[in-house]
């Protein structure tokens, strides 16, 4: 009995050293903290894009009017808001026209501009229009005006 007891023995605390190696590392863990950040750019707005077409007879003093539909576009990836559009008779820089002799912006009247103020989504447009008219100045000769191009220029924002 005395050998089953010593190889008991050894079984037991062979096992037992074996558990504690194994059960030990199970258990085994270092401990740490951390902390994290990060950034990110937030975009800007983009310009909007302005598009027009012209219906009506073509203009002469105090004559008809004609009326010029424009869409606003907002080519950006966001939500860009519309507030205010201004149309005048100018050039593409918005500086006074005088390129045909006898004849000028001050020879035009522009309405006021009607449209919807409102957020325009990524890509989306809006709608609206103004009024042209060649207005009659008496006692001015406006034959400068006959066949000229009549620039408008629009700015939105």
């Amino acid at each position: 009995m005395s050998k089953v007891t010593g190889r008991k023995k050894r079984i037991i605390i062979t096992t037992a050293a074996l558990l504690a190696v194994g059960g030990g590392a199970a258990f085994a863990y270092w401990t740490a903290t951390g902390t994290g950040n990060t950034t990110t750019t937030a975009g800007s707005s983009t310009n909007f894009t302005i598009t027009s077409t012209v219906a009506g007879d073509p203009l002469s003093p105090g004559g008809p009017t004609q009326t010029v539909t424009f869409t606003v576009t907002n080519p950006g990836t966001g939500v860009q808001k519309l507030s205010t559009v201004a149309a005048t008779v100018a050039t593409t820089t918005g500086a006074a026209w005088t390129a045909v002799a006898g004849c000028s912006a001050a020879d035009f009247a522009v309405g006021d501009p009607t449209f919807t103020v409102t957020e325009i989504p990524a890509n989306g447009t809006v709608v609206g229009t103004v009024t042209l008219q060649m207005i009659d100045r008496p006692g001015v000769s406006q034959d400068g005006c006959k066949n000229a191009t009549v620039p408008l220029h629009f700015v939105a924002s």
